[in-house]
């Protein structure tokens, strides 16, 4: 990891991401710009480990540019893939919010540019500013919720409709409309969306397969474009 220059996270870039965090959305200009003076840019290559699960929890992370995998290390010894972040996306825990380690492992799925803040720093505009430890608590609560709802709705699924709602959520992201179809827009392949559901390579393998062949998909390696959404969401039953 290395610090970056200014010029790859410009200020606008940098007072408009932080605007949009959940944080910092009601706050006045101003108060952004001065919240904008505690977090630093880094740096960091495709693959490369941004935070191990179990670390101390001292920074706070925002995604400016770039998409970071998060993952979490199960019973059976593999990593799996709990999601995949894009801009304006913020990953880690503070333990100025009560965490004291990180409860996930992030990595750079791309190379990233991304914003962070010290635990203390953290701390200190929390106390510069009246409301914000509540509404960090409550973010960071429903993000916890959403999450779990999430890993209970897929895990009931049958696999064949957890792969295709699971290429439906990530269209809905990162998905570009392109003459083949909504291309997401991004690496993605057999082994990613085998850590996302669940599943093998080689179930995702045929299940892409059977919607390649039905008309619902097209694919090469490391991509995967939708095109029929419809019968996309009435395989996944959305």
């Amino acid at each position: 990891m290395v610090f970056t220059e200014p010029q790859h996270c410009s200020i606008d870039l940098r007072l408009r991401i932080l605007s949009r965090l959940p944080f910092f959305k009601d706050l006045p200009a101003k108060a952004v710009e001065e919240i904008n003076r505690h977090f630093v840019e880094m740096d960091y290559q495709r693959g490369e480990r941004i935070y191990t699960a179990g670390d101390p929890a001292e920074r706070l992370y925002v995604v400016a540019d770039g998409k970071v995998r998060l993952l979490q290390h199960a019973e059976s010894g593999k990593d799996v893939l709990l999601g995949i972040l894009g801009s304006g996306e913020f990953f880690g825990n503070l333990a100025a919010l009560g965490t004291a380690v990180h409860i996930d492992t992030a990595e750079a799925h791309t190379p990233i540019c991304a914003l962070s803040v010290r635990s203390e720093d953290f701390r200190q505009i929390l106390d510069e500013h009246t409301g914000l430890a509540l509404r960090a608590l409550e973010v960071l609560g429903e993000r916890l919720s959403a999450a779990n709802q999430r890993v209970l709705l897929i895990s009931a699924m049958p696999v064949d409709r957890r792969i295709a709602f699971m290429l439906l959520e990530i269209s809905r992201k990162f998905g570009r409309q392109e003459e083949m179809g909504l291309l997401i827009d991004m690496p993605l392949s057999r082994d990613d969306l085998a850590e996302m559901t669940g599943a093998t390579p080689e179930t995702v393998s045929r299940v892409l397969s059977q919607l390649q062949s039905g008309g619902v998909i097209t694919s090469g390696r490391q991509w995967i474009a939708i095109t029929d959404r419809q019968k996309l969401e009435a395989q996944a039953g959305a």
